[in-house]
């Protein structure tokens, strides 16, 4: 009797092994924001749908069309401009969320910062340089959060000259819409990346998550190595497992800056002093159950500096980070 059972399981996992079939992968690239995105699903052997290559395209580009500042047509631009343009449901949320942000950092991140972006010329097509104490407060006087009302679907600025800029979060919040598109369309398992920023749904086996009980793999992900110059080799200096609805940004300052007398000036800009951030980190990757939140606290991470940022990660438990901070012997050293 024991024998025939024996038999009988052998046929079972024979059988089921002959009807297992590899998950197939798709893979798609493309550009947006001045960027390049990357997106790869895995689906069963038998379905054959090609990714809806033109449609991602379709819905990024209704993206970049509301938070673009380079683009004279968007919303955000115009909007700027001084124009009674009509506000989108993505501009509010990412505006709300970015307010949040704003608040749990005291101000270390703040989208209102358009015009010291322009100051220091790092908008469009600005020309770099330093700024005098003066001229930086008369600019400041027009840059926070409190400048500003939501009242539904419309921007109330207290002073003319206010002016947002989403760089810092755009790119994660459209990490997210795409994700989530794509698995209201049936690709359950996907890892969608936008200039660095990534998202993971499923696993990268299509096993329907990293927890199933089936075995499915987290999908990893790289954290870059810090060079010394803006075109320095791209290196992973450590790989991380990025589980279901888990999304990942990196904010860094060694590849947006310039010099000047032998001073390094930054992109990422103090909206409390309104000048380059001087900390000691060179790159801070953030954790979170969605990327557009990983964006924007990664670039306030690298604003507020390692005590600080670790500080609010403890008192976040959604939040997760890596610090890679430089030290006085020339050398980095990664925390978490």
């Amino acid at each position: 009797m024991k024998r025939t059972l024996c038999i009988f399981s052998a046929l079972l996992i024979l059988l089921s092994s002959c009807h297992y079939k590899t998950p197939v992968r798709k893979h798609i690239e493309g550009q947006v924001f001045g960027t390049t995105y990357s997106i790869t699903c895995v689906t069963k052997p038998d379905d054959k749908r090609p990714l809806p290559h033109a449609q991602i395209d379709s819905l990024l580009a209704d993206l970049s069309h509301t938070f673009s500042i380079f683009d004279t047509n968007s919303i955000i631009y115009r909007w700027n401009a001084g124009e009674d343009v009509e506000l989108n449901d993505d501009f509010i949320e990412v505006l709300e969320l970015s307010k949040g942000v704003s608040l749990i950092t005291e101000g270390a991140f703040d989208c209102t910062v358009q015009p010291l972006v322009q100051l220091w010329g790092f908008g469009k097509d600005g020309v770099r340089h330093t700024v005098g104490e003066d001229t930086l407060a008369a600019v400041r006087e027009y840059v926070g959060f409190q400048l500003i009302d939501i009242q539904g679907k419309k921007v109330i600025r207290k002073d003319p000259r206010v002016q947002l800029n989403f760089n810092a979060v755009a790119k994660g919040y459209a990490v997210d819409k795409v994700a989530d598109w794509l698995v209201n369309r049936g690709y359950t398992n996907c890892l969608v990346e936008i200039g660095g920023e990534v998202a993971a749904r499923g696993d990268r086996n299509g096993k329907n998550g990293t927890d199933s009980e089936n075995g499915g793999e987290a999908w990893k992900v790289g954290i870059q190595r810090p060079t010394e110059t803006a075109d320095g080799n791209k290196e992973s200096l450590e790989s991380m497992e990025l589980q279901d609805h888990r999304a990942v940004a990196t904010s860094g300052n060694y590849r947006n800056y310039f010099e000047e007398d032998g001073v390094r000036y930054t992109h990422i800009l103090d909206p409390r002093t309104g000048k380059p951030e001087r900390t000691n980190l060179l790159s801070v990757t953030v954790i979170a159950p969605d990327c557009a939140s990983a964006d924007a606290y990664a670039t306030a991470f690298m604003v507020l500096g390692y005590e600080k940022s670790a500080e609010i990660v403890k008192q976040r438990p959604e939040l997760e980070a890596w610090f890679i901070i430089a030290g006085d012997d020339g050398k980095f050293v990664m925390k978490r």
